[in-house]
């Protein structure tokens, strides 16, 4: 059946030319659960950071403070998965809760352990909790963005907003975190983090009536068995380890070369620039109606991150350094908003709150690699070594996104399973 240009709107007035933030925000109870995440998830940019900079001040080691945030990242990313199937199977304040609880009294545990100069064996037992119970608001609010839009064509701004809200936390979060420790105090940064993943998170636990309705036991575990068989997830997990490492190595080596010329409390401006290339990206990848099919903006947007990551080691001031992070701030955010994007279109809506855990983790554990060499690199070689590992992340992640390229193409969803090739046609609308 044929319509003309000038008979679609009269069938649908309301709907604008295309899809923005405007009519995002003003989804019906949209604003009831985003302030609440907003507060919820500013701890998570804050606790790396005050991990290294609190086990640095106790031990004067790069090297076990990176160990100490590398095990709270793996801890987390090898929990989020699970707490993103028991949200999905219980509700998310059963979830919630409990695990808000957990991550402070494991928070300030560590505190005091680091205080005491406990040895580094009794830091890691602390860690492990300590990162297992991280509350996993972004994807929570993703999976209530899915719930309220279903399979509206928002759904791409919505994995755009989100990313710059992410983003946004980590402005504000590593500047909060390092200027308590400097300023204030080297614990105050974690104790302020566990304060406030206890408060904001319950705040968000309390709005029931926005979360995803519970599934049914049975029917759950075999949606959430196929989220990882997924080719293209997999894929994205390679590229989201790859974006980890550039968080986890530029929050290590950032301190260590601030630390370096006298000036610590610079630290948190250089992250913050970082963070806020990131943010602004992300804003305008959210504002623009996108022509290229999302596969291929991520190989074009992850080759410019590699490019940028690998200049990073070369700069020798803090202009330099700033402009430089500036930059790969700027690519990271399209390469985060481009893989959410896939997930909606690559994964059956049943799975994809596990799929957006698994990419959350992926980021977690790519940063928790890179703490750990990057220190360990700032230990024993020279000054700056460890902007090489989101050098060494970035490119090992495009070259595996460029040889696995063609299992980030959408497919039609009634044929999902097929092996068939040639089938390279995104398909953009169910």
């Amino acid at each position: 059946m044929a319509s003309t240009v000038t008979t679609e709107p009269s069938r649908n007035p309301a709907a604008p030319p295309r899809p923005g933030y405007g009519q995002l925000l003003r989804t019906r109870g949209a604003w009831t659960f985003l302030l609440p995440g907003f507060a919820a998830r500013q701890p998570f940019a804050m606790l790396t950071i005050s991990i290294v900079l609190l086990v640095q001040h106790t031990t004067g080691s790069y090297g076990a403070a990176g160990a100490a945030a590398a095990v709270t990242g793996v801890s987390m990313a090898l929990f989020a998965p699970y707490s993103g199937r028991l949200a999905d199977r219980h509700g998310q304040r059963a979830v919630l809760v409990p695990g808000v609880l957990v991550h402070t009294l494991s928070g300030l545990a560590l505190t005091a352990l680091a205080l005491a100069h406990a040895p580094l064996w009794a830091l890691f037992a602390a860690a492990v909790p300590t990162g297992a119970s991280v509350p996993q608001i972004g994807p929570m609010v993703r999976a209530r963005w899915g719930a309220r839009l279903q399979d509206s064509p928002l759904m791409s701004t919505a994995a755009a907003f989100e990313s710059v809200t992410d983003e946004l936390t980590f402005v504000f979060g590593p500047l909060l975190a390092t200027a308590l420790c400097t300023t204030v105090a080297p614990a105050a940064g974690l104790v302020t983090e566990a304060a406030l993943t206890l408060a904001g998170g319950l705040l968000f636990a309390a709005r029931k009536s926005t979360q995803p309705q519970v599934t049914g036991t049975g029917h759950a575990r075999v949606r959430h068995a196929s989220a990882l068989r997924v080719p293209g997830v997999r894929v994205l997990v390679v590229a989201f380890l790859g974006i980890g490492s550039v968080f986890g190595g530029m929050q290590v080596s950032l301190a260590a070369f601030t630390e370096s010329i006298g000036e610590p409390g610079l630290n948190g401006v250089l992250y913050g620039t970082f963070a806020a290339g990131n943010m602004l990206s992300g804003i305008v990848c959210g504002a623009l109606a996108w022509k290229a099919a999302p596969h291929r903006r991520l190989l074009v947007g992850y080759a410019a991150l590699a490019l940028t990551a690998s200049a990073l080691w070369t700069s020798h001031s803090v202009l330099v350094l700033a402009g430089l992070g500036l930059l790969v701030g700027m690519c990271i955010a399209p390469a985060l908003i481009t893989g959410y994007t896939l997930v909606e279109s690559l994964v059956p809506a049943g799975a994809r709150t596990e799929a957006f855990t698994w990419l959350t983790g992926a980021v977690a554990l790519g940063q928790a690699a890179a703490v750990t060499v990057a220190g360990q690199l700032e230990d024993r070689l020279w000054g700056g070594a460890g902007f090489l590992v989101p050098m060494a992340g970035t490119v090992l992640a495009l070259v595996t996104l460029l040889a696995l390229r063609s299992r980030l193409v959408t497919r039609p969803r009634n044929r999902t399973v097929a092996r068939g090739v040639g089938h390279r046609v995104p398909v953009t609308v169910d």
